[in-house]
């Protein structure tokens, strides 16, 4: 092998190598956005749902106070 084949050889394997780094970089972007909106939407969901507990709690307070006055 001469020089000239293995600087085209290195050069390939170096533009493969660059390929396959930013289309890691591109897919842990592409996770970590979903991973964080994820996160997001538990955290609506958690305060939404403590919020429901409390409506609920203050329904069947208020059903035990008017149920003794009908």
């Amino acid at each position: 092998m001469n020089e000239s084949d293995e600087n085209t050889l290195l050069t390939s394997l170096e533009d493969r190598l660059k390929k396959l780094i930013n289309r890691y970089d591109e897919q842990k972007g592409i996770i970590n956005s979903y991973i964080q909106r994820e996160r997001e939407w538990k955290s609506i969901k958690h305060g939404l749902n403590k919020e429901i507990n409390e409506l609920n709690d203050q329904i069947l307070k208020l059903g035990i106070k008017e149920s003794p006055d009908e």
